[in-house]
């Protein structure tokens, strides 16, 4: 049983920092090189399989609760890999990057379009996975021209919030040290003592019976 505790409690870590570490993923901004290709407007239809890597309907347009008019962005990375980007606004949901301009992000993609004779590589922030098989791409945030394919960036968002959850993780796990130090072992030593002392006083009291029953 103790083995089985054991390992079960590792399972449950494991499982729990790899959610965590997905869901970072998943939310935080990236960014990519790229040169865009094309941009559309498409039919798309979300069923419950990719609903919630979609935006909700009432922060876009939709045709209905499962079909809606959705704006793409289609792209080429430098070793001609594609990458097809979905431009919804946000709202004040999450993850909260509170864009409501996907119109003028669609026209400032279109006028960034290029050749392969001609390219104009541009970095595209986006969040998201590219799943084909569910039909889910990355929600492009923001576009502009890269200086090249080669260019540097340092993702000082992501690096920003990866350090606040670490000082966040660090002081909730002191504060409940000092918590579990000051309340919750002193609580039970004195339950230990009182658990003690009625123990004594029950062995006394039987001590006492048998003497009385004894002397008859």
């Amino acid at each position: 049983m103790a083995r089985f505790m054991f390992w079960a409690k590792w399972v449950f870590r494991g499982a729990l920092v790899l959610f965590v570490l997905g869901f970072l993923h998943y939310t935080l901004p990236q960014h990519d090189i790229v040169r865009i290709t094309n941009t559309y407007n498409r039919l798309t239809t979300v069923g419950a399989e990719n609903s919630w890597a979609y935006s909700n309907p009432d922060t876009g347009t939709a045709e209905s609760t499962t079909t809606r008019d959705i704006r793409f962005i289609e792209a080429v990375y430098e070793n001609g890999k594609p990458m097809v980007y979905r431009n919804e606004d946000t709202g004040w949901i999450w993850p909260p990057y509170f864009k409501y301009d996907s119109s003028n992000l669609q026209a400032a993609a279109g006028n960034l379009k290029s050749t392969a004779e001609a390219p104009k590589w541009v970095v595209v922030t986006h969040y998201g996975w590219r799943l084909p098989i569910l039909s889910i791409y990355p929600n492009a945030v923001s576009v502009r021209p890269a200086t090249g394919p080669d260019e540097q960036i340092i993702p000082w968002v992501s690096i920003i919030v990866i350090l606040f959850l670490i000082f966040l993780v660090v002081m909730i796990r002191r504060m409940w040290a000092q918590f579990w130090e000051r309340t919750v072992e002193p609580a039970a030593a004195n339950m230990g003592e009182a658990f003690d002392s009625a123990e004594a006083q029950a062995s006394g009291f039987w001590a006492r019976i048998k003497r009385m029953f004894g002397a008859k």
